[in-house]
């Protein structure tokens, strides 16, 4: 039998991912954190937010794939062992929840929704004037498969819609920016901004006094990418004033959000706790078999991480 697969997190149990793996691969060494035995016969390590320092202790570690599509909770580790190759799963059924996300966030403020539920708690029969779709601007922040799919996804539904990635790309029947020169022209058009970057060095605390400042008054924020991309006193300084009239939040710089948070109190903030999108392993697995294949193979891998870049 190949070298062991183990499954390094402590979120689940991993058992639905041994199904799915077998259904691929046939019978496999499956190990969990609290099966590991020899760490000598782990060829590949499939982690979710890993102790630090612990890949680093598997000396014929030939894969890392992180079970989720971003990569900064392995990227964290200053002794990752970056000469192995790392590689994430991309999951459809996830791409799916984000966009869902991020729709209904924005349907809920563009309808005013809030507002009439605000009336129906005074028993106040209420029409509120409204702004037509083709004048409500959407901004996707972050042009990968999560935001090229959210972005299609809202141009579809009719809303003057842009994108902004690091480096120039296009997607049909969206506006798109890029780079530090096309960041201010992103933000300045966007009336809902969605953020669904990657965390990285230059991607950590984009979201400051400037950028909010950037944005037109009233502009709102939803944010299910990294809470690292938000310096929450210029977010919530922005509330305060009214340049930002909401905002919500799926993720943030401390998770668990502590209890003493302002958000969580916050009348113009909706917070959640990480579930715009959760991996699924019927849905992740299939490029997840496939690599390993590949790798057993001595076949080129896809799906793979650059450490530079932090994606």
């Amino acid at each position: 039998m190949a070298g062991a697969i183990a499954y390094i997190s402590r979120d689940t149990d991993g058992v639905a991912w041994r199904k799915v793996l077998e259904a691929g691969l046939g019978p496999i060494d499956f190990r969990t954190l609290d099966t590991i035995g020899d760490k000598k016969d782990v060829e590949v390590a499939l982690a979710w937010k890993p102790a630090p320092g612990l890949l680093a202790t598997f000396p014929n570690l030939k894969m890392i794939v992180s079970l989720g599509m971003g990569v900064d909770h392995l990227l964290a580790d200053d002794k990752l062992p970056t000469q192995i190759p790392i590689t994430r799963i991309m999951d459809d059924g996830l791409v799916g929840q984000m966009s869902e996300y991020a729709i209904y966030w924005a349907l809920r403020h563009h309808r005013e929704i809030d507002t009439y539920a605000a009336s129906q708690r005074a028993k106040a029969w209420k029409p509120e004037d409204f702004v037509d779709t083709i004048h409500r601007r959407i901004g996707v922040m972050g042009l990968g498969s999560i935001g090229q799919d959210t972005a299609t996804k809202f141009a579809a539904l009719g809303f003057p819609t842009a994108g902004w990635s690091r480096t120039a790309k296009t997607v049909a029947n969206v506006e798109t920016f890029h780079g530090a020169d096309g960041f201010a022209k992103f933000l300045a058009r966007t009336d809902i901004l969605v953020d669904v970057l990657p965390l990285t060095r230059d991607t950590r605390g984009i979201m400051d006094a400037k950028a909010f400042a950037t944005l037109p008054k009233g502009a709102y924020f939803i944010n299910m990418a990294r809470g690292g991309h938000v310096v929450d006193e210029a977010l919530l300084a922005a509330l305060e004033s009214g340049h930002i009239s909401g905002a919500a939040l799926d993720v943030f710089n401390v998770e668990p959000l502590p209890a003493d948070h302002p958000y969580w109190t916050h009348p113009k903030v909706h917070v959640t706790p990480h579930i715009a999108g959760a991996t699924n392993p019927r849905t992740a697995s299939p490029g997840v078999v496939d690599n390993i294949k590949r790798l057993r193979a001595g076949q080129p891998l896809i799906h793979r991480v650059d450490p530079k870049t932090g994606y």
